[in-house]
């Protein structure tokens, strides 16, 4: 499938099967996002894996997972991320996502589904999962099969030219 059509087909998926995800498809999830461009290449991202019936209940005192069989926390490493010089805006958040993009759209293009979680409390995720400080729990990835019965909202995108400009603003 070629890439334009991956993102379009892609939704957030909110209720799952209670399969597994096959460990073959896990590894090319993560590789996607180790592979994942950061900023000046520093590679400031950690991935917990969480799959284990005990673990996914200890997310859920942070976060609704709906039920996926899979959770991915993205973590920031903000003593290796990339700062700009002018205004000192360092690049975590940035970098995390952009792993998280690649190991979304991996995901669907193995057939799975999965949802962007950041309601989560980072707190309580620190505590269940003794995340150190410099580690900064950007968001969450529910990762899995999705329920045969799930409801798409239809997708509404703002016309292309009310997202471009060309060579100024307006």
């Amino acid at each position: 499938m070629d890439f334009l059509k991956l993102a379009e087909k892609r939704c957030s998926v909110r209720k799952y099967l209670s399969k597994p995800v096959e460990d073959e498809k896990l590894r090319l999830i993560l590789e996607a996002g180790r592979i994942a461009p950061t900023a000046a290449n520093l590679q400031p991202v950690k991935v917990i894996a969480v799959r284990s019936k005990e673990n996914l209940e200890k997310l859920g005192k942070s976060a609704d997972i709906y039920g996926a069989p899979l959770a991915l926390i993205i973590l920031a490493d903000r003593s290796k991320a990339w700062t700009r010089p002018f205004d000192k805006m360092q690049t975590t958040d940035i970098d995390a996502s952009i792993v998280t993009a690649h190991m979304m759209l991996e995901s669907a293009s193995l057939g799975l589904g999965s949802v962007w979680i950041c309601y989560f409390n980072p707190d309580v995720l620190r505590t269940e999962f003794d995340i150190p400080e410099d580690l900064i729990p950007v968001n969450i990835l529910a990762v899995g099969y999705p329920s045969e019965d799930i409801e798409k909202s239809p997708k509404i995108r703002n016309p292309i030219d009310s997202f471009v400009c060309y060579d100024k603003l307006g």
